[in-house]
């Protein structure tokens, strides 16, 4: 049964994939178990890098625990995702992905600090140029899927001069749910619009879903993208989660063969 309804799944979310590019790849430990598209060309890592920055908000003690700190959005901070209009917490942001919490974060840390940890991390090509606000959001800041599971990879690795307790509790607010066989899926969504040669953002969106999963000592890092090529209606990050979702399936049914 479960499979006739990825089946049906995965035929309407390739209907709706037509005016779409996407690109997929999984590794387990630097070895590559699926790969489809583009992985190497480099796209404004969007909400993605929420998890870049919960590393650095815990290590840097600005963030305390998934509950701590909370903060009020700024009043001159508007937000076009209705849930993220009230108070936040660090557990709360990162599962509704609120621009505003993670601006605050960033003011609080310093643009030296911050660049600091980007550079640490080698995440992507390390540009901040775009500002401390808002550099990894359709602007200076870029990233491939396979910097994407580089990262990933360092990070559950441990290979980062964090604190362990920044890692634990990024990992806390990072899960998403119990896939089947006992599989635990952690990750994040990012959506954002296209940049044209004039460097001008266009009607045309791209979107990710990134992360791992993760059974007994077994972690296998993915990243899911997908780049339009006509306006589309619903949001990019949705429609590549789902896509993913299913390509996950079909591994853990691999694996559990």
């Amino acid at each position: 049964m479960n499979k006739i309804v990825l089946l049906l799944c995965s035929i309407l979310l390739s209907n709706q994939a037509i005016a779409s590019t996407i690109s997929f790849i999984a590794k387990e430990k630097g070895k590559i178990l699926k790969q489809e598209g583009d992985c190497d060309t480099a796209y404004a890592p969007q909400s993605t890098f929420k998890i870049a920055l919960s590393l650095i908000g815990f290590d840097s003690g600005i963030l305390k625990d998934d509950s701590a700190p909370s903060w009020e959005r700024p009043k001159d901070e508007d937000s076009f995702i209705n849930v993220c209009k009230a108070d936040h917490d660090p557990h709360g942001w990162m599962r509704d992905s609120c621009l505003w919490y993670s601006r605050i974060l960033t003011t609080k840390l310093g643009m030296d600090k911050f660049q600091k940890y980007v550079t640490d991390f080698a995440y992507g090509n390390m540009d901040l140029s775009g500002g401390l606000t808002s550099a990894w959001i359709s602007s200076s800041l870029k990233i491939s899927l396979n910097g994407q599971t580089d990262f990933l990879q360092k990070m559950i690795d441990r290979q980062f001069p964090l604190s362990q307790e920044s890692y634990d509790k990024t990992e806390k607010i990072m899960f998403i749910q119990e896939m089947a066989g006992g599989w635990k899926l952690y990750g994040k969504t990012g959506n954002g619009q296209q940049i044209d040669n004039q460097g001008q953002r266009t009607d045309r969106q791209h979107g990710w879903f990134v992360g791992y999963l993760e059974k007994g000592d077994r972690r296998i890092v993915f990243a899911g993208h997908i780049l339009d090529t006509e306006k589309q209606s619903t949001f990019a990050s949705f429609r590549i989660r789902n896509e993913t979702w299913i390509k996950l399936w079909y591994l853990i049914n691999e694996f559990e063969q």
